[in-house]
């Protein structure tokens, strides 16, 4: 009987060992079939080697995590379609004091999109706005990159739906969305705080300008284009002042004839004007949805069965055909969660 139990203990740690090299390294020579396609494998090794029974690898299976899961990055997709990280990396450059201010505002902001809308996605779509300040600020990409990854992984640990390991703990516990966001977040503030100190203080002196460093002066301001002035330029700048107030009169000019009415205006440009209109309504409409989404959870509603409502909803109101997007969420999910599947 002993010997039985040993025999199990090594055959599974034979396949669970096969599993996490194919989860780790998914090119691995010997074997180079991915982490999804590894999983599967692992767990298909458990029931040959007899560690688990069919019955029981079923059950292993939990579906309020696949379903909740699942119901985010849907969620997340349309958030993306709507511009709603375009937005929040408008944010990073409203305004902004400097490249420490840039600092504290990529935390902040990784942090909250990666508690609401997991921290991979927060990662991938905003780590292009991120590149494109450091560019056209002249700023080393290495200090920003670390502060939106690292922050994003401490903001994704504030709320269930943040990372698929908090989805377990939240789904096996019974904590809901409310109980875990009250208990967690006190740390995952501290957390942020620490980190962007820590991140000021290692690269205080490549983020510091100093004086003539150039030779000219750099104004930025909230579109995230840096405008730089010196003596040589200025009589060019001001003849395009005054061309700007040409175009701008001639502007309000064309806006005069369109208020007269609406049979004066071109039918393409009618017909671009009420696209555009419709675009606002749909964004609006996605961005009402994820709120009563997330007001839901803190309400204590269930998690699985709200989140997928949220995509429900938001696949009506995109009233297209739905396939791209589940084909598109179908492919990320099992890329990025493999062990869930």
């Amino acid at each position: 009987m002993a010997m039985a139990a040993y025999v199990k203990l090594i055959l599974g740690s034979v396949a669970f060992s096969i599993f996490w090299v194919l989860a780790v390294f998914p090119t691995v020579p010997l074997l180079p079939i991915g982490r999804a396609a590894g999983s599967l494998l692992g767990g298909i090794l458990m029931v040959i080697f007899q560690i688990l029974t069919v019955d029981q690898a079923y059950q292993a299976i939990d579906l309020s995590i696949l379903v909740l899961l699942f119901g985010t990055m849907v969620v997340s997709g349309y958030l993306e379609r709507a511009d709603a990280f375009k937005y929040l990396g408008k944010l990073l450059t409203w305004k902004s004091k400097g490249a420490k201010d840039l600092i504290c505002r990529i935390c902040l902001i990784s942090a909250i999109s990666s508690a609401l809308f997991t921290n991979d996605t927060s990662c991938m779509v905003l780590t292009e706005f991120v590149l494109k300040i450091a560019r056209q600020n002249h700023l080393p990409p290495q200090p920003f990159l670390l502060a939106l990854a690292s922050s994003a992984n401490i903001g994704s640990t504030a709320t269930p739906i943040g990372n698929p390991q908090n989805l377990v703990i939240a789904t096996q516990s019974g904590v809901s969305f409310g109980e875990f966001l009250i208990g967690i977040l006190p740390a995952a503030v501290v957390g942020l705080v620490c980190n962007a100190l820590l991140l000021i203080f290692m690269y205080g002196d490549l983020l510091s300008v100093k004086k003539g460093q150039q030779d000219s002066t750099v104004a930025f301001n909230g579109d995230g284009v840096d405008h730089q002035f010196s003596p040589a330029t200025m009589s060019h700048v001001e003849t395009t002042n005054v061309d700007s107030v040409h175009h701008e009169s001639l502007r309000n000019r064309v806006n005069s004839k369109q208020a007269m009415g609406a049979a004066e205006v071109p039918w393409s440009l009618n017909g671009a004007y009420w696209d555009h209109r419709n675009q606002k309504l749909w964004k609006s409409c996605v961005y009402i949805v994820v709120v009563g989404m997330l007001v839901s959870l803190l309400m204590g509603f269930n998690m699985s069965g709200t989140a997928i409502t949220a995509a429900l909803a938001l696949m009506i109101l995109d009233f297209k055909d739905a396939v791209p997007c589940l084909e598109k969420v179908k492919k990320t999910t099992i890329l990025r969660y493999p062990t869930l599947f």
